[in-house]
């Protein structure tokens, strides 16, 4: 009997396991089901969203069928690109200053340091580099550069050189190994090829030089920035001249074979109506990013 009973007890837990095992399994399935059921609401919802924003932006699109936005953008963006600076500077100055802080070390044999700025806007930057710095200014909208010269004028301590209208993916104006530093700030997000740009960035650089950058970018999966930046990215990119909200363009950078890489990845101190266009900055590890090239052609 006792044999019989153990039998029994083992029959049950064994009948008891197998219940346990099955609830386990079909729990896992359940949320399986509610995640997928989570993603496809999301990418319903976002789909609803961008197609009211169509609706509603319908007469810059008809602008854009009919080649007329683009001149139109180029014209009213330096207005714009001049406000969004003051507020911009306000609340990134310390990470600007940070970032900049070392420039000086990079200057050439006679002490004066010569940096190129690609996609220069309004001279946003220009307060942040040391005195006595040779500034040459890159931007393939020539509406900046009455704003430019603005810009120079209230920054005496710099030496500008000249302003090139020119696209960052060919900068042929600009000799090789030419320039100690080259800057770019909230570039790398509306360039058409960012690789290019970054190779001829090592090209114009001397041997030992530095390129410093500033960018927004993607937002972490599943959080509100990347939901909105989603929603507004393709509004956002024909109305604020190119820019994309989900470009991760630290990608691009790290394949970009530079001797020296270092890459920082910050939430800005931004106000929530910069947020969707700066969820998340890249900025240099210990707020200073340089990569220096050890030679020209570094990126082929």
């Amino acid at each position: 009997m006792a044999k019989l009973s153990s039998q029994g007890d083992m029959r049950l837990q064994s009948n008891t396991f197998k219940k346990y095992i099955g609830s386990v399994q079909k729990g896992r399935t359940t949320r399986c089901e509610a995640g997928s059921f989570q993603v496809i609401a999301m990418e319903l919802t976002i789909f609803i969203l961008r197609l009211a924003i169509y609706i509603l932006a319908f007469p810059m699109y008809l602008l854009n069928f009919l080649g007329l936005w683009s001149w139109i953008c180029k014209k009213w963006f330096p207005y714009f690109l001049v406000r969004f600076t003051v507020m911009y500077n306000e609340q990134m100055a310390s990470k600007k200053q940070e970032l900049f802080s070392n420039l000086q070390e990079f200057a050439g044999p006679s002490g004066k340091l010569s940096l190129l700025e690609v996609g220069c806007g309004t001279g946003a930057n220009f307060r942040f580099y040391p005195p006595g710095c040779r500034v040459t200014c890159i931007d393939p909208n020539p509406n900046f550069e009455k704003f430019l010269i603005k810009s120079i004028a209230e920054n005496r301590h710099l030496q500008f050189e000249r302003f090139v209208v020119a696209a960052g993916e060919n900068m042929h104006q600009v000799a090789d190994g030419s320039v100690d530093v080259v800057v770019c700030t909230l570039v790398l997000c509306s360039v058409k090829n960012q690789e290019q740009i970054l190779r001829e960035v090592c090209r114009v650089l001397r041997p030992g030089g530095a390129f410093y950058f500033m960018e927004h970018v993607a937002a972490e999966r599943s959080t509100w920035n990347s939901f909105w930046q989603q929603v507004l990215d393709p509004a956002w990119h024909l109305l604020f001249d190119g820019c994309n909200l989900t470009r991760e363009s630290w990608k691009a950078l790290e394949r970009a074979s530079f001797s020296k890489l270092k890459l920082q990845h910050i939430q800005a101190p931004l106000s929530w109506e910069l947020l969707p266009m700066d969820p998340q900055v890249m900025c240099p590890e210990h707020a200073q990013m340089n990569q220096a090239c050890n030679h020209r052609g570094n990126l082929s």
